[in-house]
């Protein structure tokens, strides 16, 4: 049973490892994207501009008034004095070839109370550059930037969610690895009776990292003792990371399996083909003014901060929510009400903390995947539980190679 196991968690950890290096040392630096976002694109994201704040929708219309190529998806409602307001664009279709405009930029910043726009950027660039960084290790994080292809833009989130996956089982191999051989007596047999004690001092060794050892016995502990004492907060990461990559695929099919859930627009409505458009009949004005009447009928406590329209479903996301705490209590984030985009009627609303058990354990996912869920201390223990991650799988790497070539010298 022992070799079985030593050769799947020596296969699949090879396998996937590679990939945990990537998702470990992004996810270590995306804890902190919004704040190393701002520091990077201060002289876009501050604006100089103190005053009264225009209309959202002025700003928007500001937007595609400046290019006549581009149309907003993204309005940002939630203004703040000396904070740019953040818009995202799609191309219009070319009259002249029938496609649509090649665009250098997705994503426009504007100054809330003059109107001017401070800058431009493509949030989905594979690029360094202090513009592009963050976006960019963000969707390296989530999908390695694979390409669309056959109709469908999801491969590297379901890669990476197979990858989750495949961690997350091997991690339990793993842990039955570090646990202590079974005694045999003379006969060879394995004692009916053995203290309990006896069994922890054999296991304590897994747990204790030989410092002053140095080379392969100092890697060795590494990657077992390293493992043991985060074994806990690994389940959990490679458990969320599966269960948001592979959400519509598996995770929530599952849960509504075996639980009572409450689907949204996003999870009973199939989205339109890859790369095509759904035109809304409603525009954004009328379908933020409806969201912000029935949020204050709801009794939502945080005001409207964005409202979004992809054209893959046919119906407006309005995002609700503290500009300055865009993530909420807990990091349990934003509230949203869905507003069908053919006759404004509501279609469904998403509110943290509410709905069946299964609802909150839904919305538990990205909080306990990010840390949020502990506020600042949180963030900081995953940022370094990435870094651990990606220790673990060179670690892993370097036993595997130190014993492969051991193996060579015998058979020569």
């Amino acid at each position: 049973m022992r070799h079985i196991a030593t050769l799947i968690h020596r296969w699949v950890g090879l396998t996937i490892a590679l990939f945990l290096i990537v998702a470990g040392l992004t996810g270590a630096v995306t804890s902190w994207d919004h704040e190393l976002d701002e520091w990077l694109n201060s002289d876009i994201m501050h604006t100089p501009g103190r005053g009264p704040l225009q209309d959202p929708m002025a700003l928007a219309a500001a937007v595609e008034a400046a290019d006549p190529r581009v149309q907003v998806s993204y309005i940002s409602l939630g203004l703040e004095e000396g904070h740019a307001a953040s818009f995202l664009v799609r191309p219009l279709i070319d009259a002249s070839t029938g496609r649509p405009y090649q665009l250098d930029y997705n994503n426009v910043f504007v100054d809330p109370v003059t109107a001017q726009i401070t800058g431009h950027r493509d949030s989905r660039a594979i690029s360094l550059s202090r513009r592009s960084l963050m976006p960019f290790l963000r969707d390296l994080h989530y999908s390695l930037h694979i390409p669309a292809f056959w109709g469908t833009d999801r491969w590297g989130y379901w890669l990476m969610g197979g990858v989750a996956l495949l961690w997350l089982l091997d991690s339990f191999v793993a842990f039955y690895l570090t646990t202590p051989r079974r005694l045999r007596n003379a006969s060879g047999n394995t004692p009916r009776h053995r203290k309990p004690a006896t069994w922890w001092r054999r296991w304590k060794p897994s747990w204790l990292i030989r410092w002053a050892a140095g080379g392969y016995k100092l890697n060795f502990d590494l990657h077992r003792a390293a493992g043991l004492w985060v074994w806990g907060i690994i389940l959990v990461v490679a458990f969320t990371s599966f269960s948001l990559n592979l959400y519509r695929e598996i995770f929530y099919p599952v849960m509504s399996l075996v639980s009572q859930t409450t689907p949204g627009p996003y999870e009973t409505q199939t989205p339109a083909p890859y790369g095509s458009y759904v035109e809304p009949t409603l525009g954004f004005a009328d379908a933020a003014r409806i969201a912000q009447a029935e949020a204050a009928r709801r009794g939502f406590e945080t005001p409207a901060g964005g409202i979004y329209y992809g054209g893959d479903y046919r119906f407006y996301n309005v995002s609700f929510f503290n500009p300055a705490d865009e993530m909420g209590s807990f990091g349990m984030g934003l509230s949203n009400l869905y507003i069908d985009a053919a006759d404004g009627s509501v279609i469904g609303e998403h509110r943290p903390w509410k709905g069946t058990a299964a609802d909150v354990f839904v919305q538990l996912q990205l909080p306990l995947h990010s840390g949020r869920i502990l506020g600042m201390p949180g963030r900081i223990l995953m940022s370094l539980m990435g870094l651990i991650v990606a220790m673990l799988s060179v670690t892993g790497i370097v036993i595997w190679e130190r014993k492969r070539r051991a193996r060579r010298l015998r058979r020569q």
